[in-house]
């Protein structure tokens, strides 16, 4: 039997995106490009666990808002913070099962350039991205700061949660996202890390949840 995708080398394994027997450089060459692989895919699984992770400086460096310090310490001391918006993005890719490792980069990428924005000029701006997935992931990120400041009205009676402590979890999400995807078109591979960190059938204690973010 001839591979499903080439028509020409002999398949070897079972595809679930096609349903169908391939050849491993099909499998190679199209994973997360053409082919939208299902995470539970144990070809999948088997070419993150080999893949090198992608190193900072050689991605995009505007990308990473070069101008934006995140010292360690403020990682500690605002865990729960990054947890409420790692958070928002699982809620969101629970939500649209279609979203991918972009869009969340994207969503995030446009918060941070509005808070960005906010914290060196005071201005309220809003980017909006033509993805109707990426609107709802920024709104469910801006859903959650809302929240989290209340809660602090709530529980201290004053709110301490500045902007530029918003602008920089925001960014060591975009970061982590960058190191954590394949950069493939269909990549989820950040994606699945973030549902990782709050199983559907589990709830992690924030504590755990904050350790395994910053120290991946």
């Amino acid at each position: 039997m001839s591979c499903a995708i080439c028509e020409k080398r002999k398949e070897k394994r079972f595809c679930p995106a096609v349903h169908g027997r391939i050849c491993p450089q099909c499998c190679g060459e199209q994973r997360e490009v053409t082919l939208d692989c299902p995470s539970d895919c144990i070809y999948l699984q088997q070419a993150r666990e080999h893949e090198k992770p992608r190193a900072l400086e050689d991605l995009d460096h505007g990308a990473l808002f070069p101008n934006v310090e995140i010292p360690d310490q403020f990682l500690y001391e605002h865990e729960h913070l990054i947890v409420g918006l790692t958070f928002a993005l699982a809620k969101s890719a629970r939500a649209d099962r279609s979203i991918s490792d972009a869009d969340l980069i994207a969503a995030l990428t446009s918060v941070a350039k509005a808070q960005e924005t906010l914290v060196n000029s005071g201005l309220h701006y809003e980017t909006r991205t033509p993805s109707i997935s990426q609107q709802a992931i920024s709104a469910e990120l801006q859903k959650m700061t809302t929240e989290y400041r209340e809660a602090e009205q709530k529980h201290l009676g004053y709110t301490r949660l500045r902007d530029s402590d918003v602008l920089r979890a925001l960014v060591f999400l975009v970061r982590m996202g960058h190191a954590r995807t394949s950069g493939r078109p269909k990549s989820r591979a950040y994606l699945d890390f973030v549902l990782s960190q709050f199983p559907e059938k589990a709830i992690a204690a924030p504590e755990e949840v904050g350790s395994r973010l910053i120290v991946p």
